[in-house]
């Protein structure tokens, strides 16, 4: 008896890379914003924000 073997056709999947490219522009832009707007939040909330101010009036006004 004979065995018959069939194997698939070769496939053309030659979509050049278009893929990896698109993911390098999606990672690009994830890291931009993180710099932009993930970085200064994260330091923002590390340290409370005091608010000094620049003159105090100690004069105090006695009533008679």
């Amino acid at each position: 008896m004979t065995t018959i073997v069939n194997n698939p056709p070769v496939s053309n999947d030659s979509n050049g890379g278009i893929g990896m490219i698109i993911g390098v522009i999606v990672l690009i832009a994830v890291a931009y914003i993180f710099f932009m707007y993930g970085i200064p939040a994260i330091k923002q909330m590390g340290s409370p924000q005091i608010n000094i101010p620049n003159k105090i009036n100690v004069n105090v006004k006695q009533t008679k």
